[in-house]
């Protein structure tokens, strides 16, 4: 894996994600970033933000709709 490019921590400890991985991963604004440690590094993996449009139907009227919820934030629906 090359790296693409990188930024600097202000220090308020915000950061900038570089346009080229913005463009690439369209990535936009209320997206979220998951941070996963792992033995190798830092991964970093972008997470669209969902709308209402998106969640529609993915509750079952007869399923937990708590853990559906903690699903779909997750990304995991």
């Amino acid at each position: 894996m090359e790296m693409l490019s990188e930024t600097k921590i202000s220090k308020g400890f915000q950061t900038v994600v570089p346009a080229i991985l913005r463009k690439t991963h369209k990535i936009m604004p209320g997206d979220i970033l998951e941070w996963t440690d792992t033995d190798d590094g830092i991964l970093v993996y972008p997470r669209k933000k969902r709308t209402l449009d998106d969640i529609i139907g993915l509750v079952k009227a007869e399923g937990n709709a708590v853990e559906s919820k903690k699903a779909i934030q997750k990304g995991l629906k």
